[in-house]
């Protein structure tokens, strides 16, 4: 996986300007440094050195003091474009590696991104408040960011494209993007079933649970039991979606039958878990053993090191990106895209305590 470069201001306003120097959006004269200031929000001082950037290559003329810049007319094709929204389940999905190189690469494809103004946990995971808000954003398509099944359908009686990343979009007819994690979900209960653990929970949430059990969590019961493991609620506990109500459920799991293993749905999740387990005296791998079904580049900066689900981003962003050319280019594109999971170990699996 190639590292994520963060780009300047200077280099990203020098994109935005080429973008609509080729989309031909500007043309004759470039508006004046003042007035580009207060249009874009950037310090004239960046700005200068964009431009200056953009006269390198040739894009623009400098004619001297006083004097607009001349914009080359563009010789090549104009690119077909979108406003693509993206639409974020929480408040942290914004930081994630994929989030930030996917509107990095649908940027530099000549698309403009937009992100929604408020995330779907902020709007409660509701159908009704979401497509208000969703309805009030002006934008060509859309890509949601690990929709719950009700979202999700509703995106499909909609005019807009829209492309469904992580959510639970199975035989939806939306184009899509799955992580195959169930074939490493099944390794590791059989790994963990042969280091002694029985009492194995898998925290997820609401929208992971009802209106009944997403396809993975069914899975994960199945295979409990094809290892001898009797299953029920506890193996999937049903909790109030909130910090306050994830430190609940800990509690009373470690009250009468702690878990041995706690395979937990998303990276800020494991974060809060771990967190509050530790805060109770309970660590992993000492007393219990921790897994997250996510991945998160922070997680390289942890020790001991996190067992959790990986996969290459690479293959995803291309896919969406094609699927944005595709649509732009009045193309139909509704193709489910799956990419395959494999387990880092790390330190945080041990035998069962």
């Amino acid at each position: 996986m190639n590292l994520f470069r963060q780009k300047s201001t200077c280099d990203q306003l020098a994109d935005h300007l080429r973008q609509e120097i080729i989309n031909r959006t500007l043309t004759g004269a470039m508006p004046g440094i003042k007035q580009l200031v207060q249009t874009l929000g950037v310090s004239s001082s960046a700005l200068t050195v964009a431009m200056q950037q953009l006269e390198h290559e040739g894009l623009i003329v400098n004619q001297g003091d006083r004097r607009k810049r001349l914009i080359v007319p563009y010789k090549g094709p104009t690119v077909a474009s979108l406003r693509v929204g993206i639409l974020l389940y929480d408040e942290s999905s914004a930081l994630r590696y994929d989030t930030m190189t996917l509107s990095h690469e649908l940027t530099k494809a000549g698309h403009t991104v937009v992100f929604a103004s408020k995330n779907m946990v902020e709007l409660g995971m509701d159908v009704k408040r979401i497509s208000l808000h969703v309805n009030a954003t002006d934008v060509d398509a859309w890509v949601i960011l690990a929709g719950s099944r009700q979202v999700l359908e509703w995106f499909t009686t909609q005019a807009k494209p829209a492309f469904a990343l992580y959510g639970r979009s199975n035989n939806l007819s939306l184009a899509s993007m799955t992580i195959g994690k169930t074939p490493v979900i099944s390794d590791l209960v059989q790994k963990l079933s042969a280091m002694g653990h029985n009492r194995i929970v898998l925290l997820v949430r609401e929208e992971r649970r009802k209106p009944q059990l997403g396809s993975l969590e069914q899975f994960f019961l199945n295979e409990l039991e094809a290892n001898g493991i009797q299953t029920g609620s506890y193996n999937i506990p049903d909790w109030e979606d909130s910090p306050e109500g994830l430190q609940k459920v800990i509690n009373a799991l470690l009250k009468h039958t702690p878990p041995t293993a706690i395979i937990i749905g998303d990276a800020s999740l494991f974060h809060a878990t771990q967190m509050h387990l530790a805060r109770r005296g309970v660590l992993a791998p000492d007393h219990i053993s921790l897994i997250c079904t996510d991945v998160e580049h922070s997680f390289i900066w942890n020790r001991p090191k996190i067992a959790h689900i990986q996969w290459n981003y690479s293959p995803i962003i291309r896919r969406i990106t094609q699927w944005a050319q595709n649509t732009a280019h009045g193309k139909q594109d509704r193709k489910e895209s799956h990419q395959k999971a494999s387990l880092f170990e790390g330190d945080t699996i041990g035998p069962a305590k």
